[in-house]
């Protein structure tokens, strides 16, 4: 049986760094945000961000967790080019919430804790992989930057699910606002798979779809050497997304390997009762709610309202736009083809050109019959690269409704298409679709489908 659990590190989007002030951001000049904090000099002192604490705080109300009243810091202690300190501080006997759940369809995936650790620095291979390169540099910039690990327990069945649980675990945590997907490295997640008795760990894996790629090649390795009767031995491997390959790295270590002791030069942090609830008042409708309250009060099909509160931008520009224009067809254009527009252009919507009032007017144009669906899609398309009113390209997008012209159309189509017009007449329906899209060709997409086809019929 596939056991999965996963290790998920989200990069907080604080202005400032975990212990120090330096800016919490993403540059490409090496070591340029950077202090003695940050790069581990002697007697260097951590401060605690307290923003950093309150957003980790907030995502385990999301999550379901149970908030102790008091955590702490301990230091565990490594020796990788990665740590300047030799240890990193983050936390280990007292999270900041714990034994939380999350509903994944009809399952529910624990959070076994959720805990604020810094980042360590990054490493650079230089003239290879982490397998073939020449010579390693270590960029401090990011040293120190917030990180909330959320652990769960081995609950994931599939590859498929994992990818599930990461990408509405994404979901809310911007809905939160705690974090930012567009950011480099702002989701690392450390896969751990076993087959058996055996736990492998995957590190460092960044995007969903190399997450469920990793495991799946992991299933089938650890499948073949069972098969030869061959032992799986407990390591952390790494995953090579160009090879599409996990690597052995090192043997596991056990959390004890670690030595863990509390972090002197930091105190303990409490909550009261009356802050956790201050907190849970400020929390944002989720995806989870949102969904129910469409389906419910909107009377809109859950599959198009769970693609639209996907991302918190698409949801909010909905509700905003189907105040003027019907709710039904705005759900099915959101979900469908502004995601697809998006997702092509590998955009959000927020980083689009495409804005509520334009998307007001495209729809209104199709509600009215203005515009034809494919002559609204190949709009949308440029209004989302690109400036543009829709209404004032109305001279060369209308929908032609007159029947000289289609007319003249179809029987241009008919008589250069006598094969397909024959197989039509001998019972192929398929064939009649393909003339009908040969006359939307003929009129660039803007001929009204209806009185194509019923034209259509009458002339052949």
């Amino acid at each position: 049986m596939t056991r999965i659990g996963l290790e998920v590190h989200i990069q907080l989007r604080t202005q400032t760094k975990l212990f120090c002030g330096c800016p919490n951001r993403f540059v490409k000049d090496p070591n340029t945000l950077v202090c003695p904090q940050c790069i581990g000099l002697p007697g260097s002192k951590p401060r605690v961000n307290r923003s950093a604490l309150q957003y980790a705080w907030l995502i385990g109300l999301a999550l379901n967790c149970k908030i102790p009243s008091m955590s702490f810091f301990s230091r565990k202690s490594y020796f990788y080019p990665d740590m300047g300190k030799n240890f990193q501080i983050t936390q280990y006997e007292a999270p900041v919430a714990h034994t939380g759940r999350l509903k994944l369809g009809l399952k529910e995936i624990t959070i076994k804790r959720i805990q604020v650790e810094e980042d360590p620095a990054r490493i650079v291979h230089v003239g290879g992989t982490i397998a073939t390169a020449d010579y390693v540099q270590v960029d401090y910039n990011r040293s120190g930057v917030p990180l909330c690990e959320i652990v769960t327990d081995p609950d994931f069945e599939s590859p498929r699910e994992a990818r599930d649980f990461l990408q509405k675990l994404s979901s809310i945590l911007e809905y939160l606002n705690v974090y930012d997907p567009s950011v480099e490295g702002s989701m690392r997640v450390d896969a751990n798979i076993s087959l058996g008795p055996t736990r492998v760990e995957i590190k460092n894996i960044t995007g969903f779809k190399d997450v469920e790629k990793a495991l799946n090649y992991e299933i089938i390795r650890q499948k073949h050497a069972l098969r030869r009767n061959q032992k799986i031995v407990r390591e952390t491997r790494g995953w090579d997304a160009d090879a599409g390959v996990t690597r052995s790295q090192r043997t596991k270590e056990d959390e004890e390997d670690y030595g863990y002791i509390t972090d002197s030069d930091l105190t303990i942090f409490t909550i009261t009762e009356e802050k956790i609830k201050e907190l849970k008042n400020h929390l944002p409708e989720l995806p989870d709610a949102k969904v129910k309250r469409y389906v419910k009060e909107l009377k809109i099909k859950e599959d198009l309202a769970v693609s639209i509160v996907s991302e918190p931008d698409l949801a909010e520009a909905f509700e905003k736009v189907i105040k003027y224009v019907n709710k039904e067809l705005a759900a099915k254009w959101f979900a469908g083809e502004i995601k697809k527009t998006l997702n092509y252009h590998n955009l959000r919507l927020r980083d689009s050109k495409l804005k509520t009032d334009g998307i007001i007017k495209l729809l209104d144009m199709i509600e009215k019959r203005t515009i034809t669906d494919h002559t609204a899609e190949m709009m949308l398309r440029e209004m989302t690269i690109k400036s543009l009113d829709p209404e004032a390209r109305s001279d060369v997008t209308t929908r032609i409704y007159d029947e000289h012209t289609i007319e003249n159309s179809i029987k241009e189509v008919i008589d250069t298409n006598t094969k397909a017009v024959l197989d039509y007449k001998s019972g192929k329906n398929e064939s009649f679709n393909f003339l009908v899209g040969q006359v939307m060709k003929k009129t660039q997409g803007r001929g009204d489908p209806e009185t194509i086809r019923r034209l259509m019929k009458k002339l052949i």
